[in-house]
């Protein structure tokens, strides 16, 4: 199945540096329809009013962090197939499993590059 170019990504970081970051990367491997959000709930919010092909979330962030975001959009019935990636600075074990239990579709550690991304996305998406 070929992944849909014009889908609509929602990347979520509190940190508008990281949120540039990840806009100009996705633009990089041809993906227009960026959206973003700086916290959890912000983006719990636009996810129950959009439709979304993905979502690149941020580990760390207040009030909501990014895997009680995950956690939300498990639980969510129209939500919880969606695929999700965590990013985050820490690289502990305990994180990956967290993040794993929680139904995570893959995960990053920063830094990252393009190639690394879109790796992700491959994985998570199928080739594109």
């Amino acid at each position: 199945m070929a992944v849909d170019m014009n889908m609509n990504i929602l990347v979520v970081d509190d940190y508008k540096t990281m949120l540039r970051i990840l806009r100009n990367l996705l633009r990089q491997l041809n993906f227009t329809n960026i959206d973003d959000a700086t916290d959890g709930s912000m983006a719990l919010d636009k996810l129950r009013q959009a439709e979304f092909g993905l979502v690149i979330s941020d580990w760390n962030m207040e009030p909501m962090t990014g895997i009680q975001l995950l956690r939300e959009v498990r639980g969510d019935e129209k939500l919880k197939s969606l695929p999700f990636i965590m990013i985050t600075a820490e690289s502990k074990s305990e994180n990956v499993i967290a993040a794993k239990e929680a139904g995570v579709s893959n995960y990053i550690v920063k830094p990252f590059n393009a190639e690394t991304l879109k790796s992700k996305m491959v994985s998570v998406l199928g080739d594109f």
